[in-house]
């Protein structure tokens, strides 16, 4: 029986200019490339369905930010690096199991490891802090720059990623990452 995924027929988040959400709204409920026009800072969010990826430019291009229910007042809550958002994406609700393979080297060389639960610490598990290349076999997740679900992010969805760039990074450093669920 294949997993169950959906995309989600209510998806909403609120995206607001001020802090504590104050300050012009935008409300959507679907992905946009550009958000460009409908406000010019995001200091605060309410997601009030679906899972979502944020990204610094429009195009989704730059810095990723992936977030589920919730309220988040400020940027530094959802480890935004400034008030910048600039397009959005929705991606399917997931039911089934996560599994994902890490790399130490390019196009699955080296040591490889299976995961299927969330690492807070790649070095402490894997031995290595490097991730090469990653196959997602199943389910959604996010990477992490640092341990500890810190830094910069990577939305992975299922796929192979043959190098680190092919997930947007500059370099392979991943400090832990998670499995993306809805809550």
């Amino acid at each position: 029986m294949a997993p169950e995924q959906s995309t989600p027929a209510m998806a909403k988040i609120f995206f607001y200019e001020d802090r504590n959400f104050g300050g012009r709204s935008y409300e959507c409920s679907s992905d946009c490339a550009d958000l460009n026009s409908y406000f010019s800072r995001c200091n605060s969010i309410r997601v009030e369905s679906g899972c979502w990826v944020l990204y610094e430019r429009p195009n989704y291009m730059g810095y990723q930010y992936v977030l589920n229910r919730g309220e988040y007042p400020d940027y530094q809550r959802w480890m935004g690096f400034n008030d910048c958002i600039r397009s959005c994406r929705v991606f399917p609700h997931y039911s089934g199991s996560y599994r994902m393979r890490i790399y130490e080297r390019s196009d699955f060389g080296g040591q490889m490891m299976e995961f299927t639960d969330d690492c807070e610490s790649v070095h402490d598990r894997f031995r290595f802090r490097d991730i090469h290349s990653c196959n997602v076999m199943d389910g959604y997740w996010t990477f992490y720059e640092h341990p500890n679900y810190r830094g910069r992010q990577y939305f992975m969805r299922p796929g192979e990623y043959r190098k680190f760039s092919d997930w947007g990074a500059s370099c392979a450093t991943i400090g832990s990452f998670r499995r993306v669920m809805d809550f």
